[in-house]
C-alpha cells in the first residue's frame, strides 16, 4: 500500500521502517531535511522536501500519517494537508493528540471530503521490532482502506486475544475521539502502574542498599502476579544503570495524557486516586530528591526513549 509519512523522530521513523520491511510504498516528510534522506537511504522510503511536494507523490485515494508532537505542530501541519489534500483521501492522527480536539478537526475536514483517523499508538522505540498496538478512532470506511497499514504496523494478536480482536494487534474502537481517548486512558494506566512498582523499589532499596534489584526484576518474572513488560524494563534499568540510579536526576516528566486522564475523570466523576497520585509524584520529583522518582525517570527511558537528567 502507498502512504506518506510526516514526522520521522523515534516513532515515525520506527514505523516507517517497519512499513518499508513489508514493501510499503512510503513517502517522508520531516522539517529536519538530512534526517528524511538519510531514512530514505537506508529504507528505500521516498523523501520529500515540503507537504505540496509529498501530496503531489501519493496517488488518489491519499493516506498521510502525521507523527509530530501533539498541540500547535499538529494543528497545523493538519490544517495544512487539508488545503492540499481532495475528496477521499485520509489524514491519520498517530500521536498523543487530546481526544476532544478529534471530533472538531474531522468535521471541519469532512467538509472537504477529507476523512480524519485518530490513532492512539503505544509500543515506544520498542515497536519496530515488538510492533505497535493501536487504538483507531474514525469512519468504519476511511479505516477499512487503511488496514493493510494498520496489519503491517501491528504485532501479531496473541492467541487468547485473537478470537476477539483479530489476527493482528490494533482495533477500531469508535467514531472520532475514540482512539485517543482510549489510549489517554492507557497512559493514565500506565502512570499508575509506574508508580507502584517505583515505591516498592524505594522501599526495596531503601531497606537494604546492597539488594540487587535486577536480579529482584527478573526473579518477579518467574510466575509471579507482578511480572509485565514494565518490570522487565525494570530490571534492564537497573542492569544498565545500577542499583543506585547513581548517574540519574530524580526527575519525571510527564507528557499530558495523565492530567487529561484525570480531568475527564471530573468531567465523569469517576474517581482515580492512584491515577491522580501518580501524577502528583511526579510534580513532587522536580523538587526532591526521592529514589522512586529516578525508578520512574528510567522507566520512561527504557520503553518511550524519554530523555533523563543525568548528574555531571
Amino acid at each position: 500500500m502507498q502512504i506518506a509519512f510526516v514526522g520521522l523522530g523515534k516513532m515515525g521513523g520506527n514505523m516507517v521502517r517497519r512499513l518499508r520491511r513489508d514493501d510499503h510504498d512510503v513517502v517522508a516528510y520531516d522539517r529536519d531535511a538530512d534526517l528524511a534522506a538519510s531514512l530514505a537511504e537506508e529504507t528505500g522510503a521516498r523523501a520529500v522536501s515540503s507537504l505540496e511536494d509529498l501530496v503531489a507523490g501519493l496517488e488518489a485515494p491519499r493516506h498521510v500519517w502525521v507523527m509530530v508532537p501533539h498541540g500547535d505542530p499538529t494543528i497545523s501541519t493538519v490544517q495544512a494537508l487539508g488545503k492540499l489534500l481532495s475528496k477521499g483521501d485520509v489524514i491519520i492522527d498517530g500521536g498523543n493528540s487530546r481526544w476532544s480536539e478529534d471530533a472538531a478537526r474531522a468535521e471541519e475536514l469532512s467538509g472537504a471530503g477529507i476523512h480524519y483517523l485518530d490513532v492512539g499508538t503505544s509500543g515506544g522505540v520498542w515497536g519496530l521490532d515488538v510492533g505497535y498496538c493501536m487504538m483507531v478512532g474514525g469512519p468504519s470506511e476511511a479505516v477499512e482502506t487503511l488496514s493493510p497499514v494498520l496489519d503491517s504496523l501491528a504485532p501479531e494478536t496473541s492467541e487468547k486475544s485473537r478470537h476477539v480482536i483479530g489476527e493482528r494487534g490494533w482495533e477500531h474502537v469508535g467514531g472520532s475521539g475514540s482512539g485517543h481517548y482510549v489510549k489517554m486512558v492507557h497512559n493514565g494506566i500506565e502512570y499508575g502502574m509506574m508508580q507502584a512498582f517505583a515505591e516498592g523499589f524505594a522501599l526495596l532499596h531503601k531497606n537494604n542498599p546492597e539488594l540487587d534489584l535486577a536480579r529482584v526484576a527478573h526473579l518477579w518474572e518467574q510466575g509471579s502476579v507482578v511480572r509485565s513488560w514494565l518490570n522487565e524494563l525494570s530490571a534492564r534499568a537497573f542492569e544498565q544503570e545500577g542499583t543506585g540510579l547513581d548517574a540519574l536526576q530524580p526527575w519525571v516528566d510527564d507528557s499530558g495524557e495523565g492530567r487529561w486522564t484525570i480531568e475527564a475523570a471530573l468531567d465523569e466523576s469517576v474517581p482515580l486516586p492512584v491515577i491522580t497520585a501518580s501524577l502528583y509524584s511526579r510534580f513532587a520529583s522536580r523538587t526532591e530528591d526521592d529514589y522512586g522518582s529516578k525508578v520512574l525517570a528510567a522507566l520512561r527511558n527504557q520503553f518511550g526513549g524519554h530523555a533523563v537528567k543525568r548528574n555531571d
